[in-house]
């Protein structure tokens, strides 16, 4: 694997935010309840309990996490948050939209940070982004006009593509699907929805497109989809299809490619909100951030096998590439 370059850490040290308030050392514990899809948590954890450090928290001295990793469905999402939201934390982070949804249905008073929330305005999470109202804030995956992005980045590396099958939980990112639909024709393509809340049904719904000439594929990012990311990775070798991802580890594990965020920032930049929450600021006065780090990932193994040539222009531009 090649890194061709290096991306510049925004929010990231002692000096991104204000750090006048820093942890009490009154010997009180501070609870904090994680709760992510069990999908490539432990880079994400990683990058959480960097954090800490500079800002002057140790686990198990004067700060408690209660982790939990739900599995792809959303009865696990729904127990796990329960759960968490029993063990009365003072501040909850959250990763992924399905997740989210299952701790706002467990609690509307907990301070609660998201992480990985595509178009969190467009979905009803917050009221706006600049002050999101009620306990929550965090920091958005992906806005609309990603959707344009994606079909543009996929046709640079698949030109003969003329339909594109979307995979999308049904209960979200409606606004980027619409965009998605939108921009198709500028690119010479057809958009077609493929709606899955399920393994079940995403084996399905891309049974449904497989054999279709001339089709690629869009993965937009959710934990119910992600979780049975392999299935995907499979379906799309098996019938010859590209790609494209919302997170490098689907590339890493044998996807053609993926332009997302790097969501393990995005956790390790939430510590400090989190940070700023036990110190006394309240959710609905802290705006929720853009993403700040985008990479563009590109398997040429994956790329080989599917008799793609990628572009000089479309390699010389990404931020890794596996070979």
């Amino acid at each position: 694997m090649i890194r061709r370059r290096d991306m510049v850490t925004l929010l990231g040290g002692a000096a991104a935010w204000p750090l006048a308030a820093r942890a009490q050392q009154s010997g009180r514990v501070r609870r904090i309840g994680v709760i992510m899809g069990d999908f490539d948590s432990a880079p994400r954890i990683k990058a959480f309990k960097s954090a800490w450090p500079a800002l002057g928290w140790v686990e198990g001295r004067n700060v408690h996490v209660d982790y939990h990793f739900a599995a792809g469905n959303p009865d696990s999402f729904r127990s796990h948050a329960a759960a968490l939201v029993a063990a009365t934390p003072e501040v909850i982070l959250v990763g992924g939209t399905s997740i989210l949804a299952a701790v706002r249905q467990a609690t509307q008073s907990i301070p609660t940070v998201f992480v990985g929330i595509s178009d969190p305005e467009g979905a009803g999470v917050v009221a706006n982004l600049s002050r999101p109202g009620a306990n929550l804030t965090g920091f958005a995956n992906f806005e609309p006009a990603i959707g344009g992005k994606w079909l543009q980045t996929l046709k640079e590396v698949a030109p003969n593509v003329t339909r594109v099958a979307v995979l999308r939980n049904p209960d979200g990112l409606k606004r980027i699907m619409t965009a998605i639909e939108t921009s198709a024709p500028a690119f010479g393509v057809e958009a077609l929805e493929c709606s899955a809340r399920n393994a079940e049904e995403i084996a399905r719904v891309l049974g449904s497109v497989a054999g279709q000439p001339n089709t690629g594929l869009i993965m937009m990012p959710d934990p119910i989809l992600t979780i049975s990311g392999r299935l995907i990775i499979d379906w799309a070798a098996t019938n010859r299809v590209p790609a494209l991802y919302p997170f490098r580890s689907l590339v890493a594990d044998g996807g053609l490619m993926c332009y997302g965020v790097d969501v393990a920032d995005q956790v390790r930049r939430a510590a400090f909100y989190i940070d700023r929450i036990l110190n006394g600021e309240k959710p609905a006065d802290m705006p929720v951030q853009a993403p700040t780090k985008f990479e563009l990932v590109i398997n040429l193994r994956t790329a080989k096998a599917l008799g793609l040539t990628v572009p000089p222009t479309l390699l010389a531009r990404a931020d890794e590439v596996i070979e």
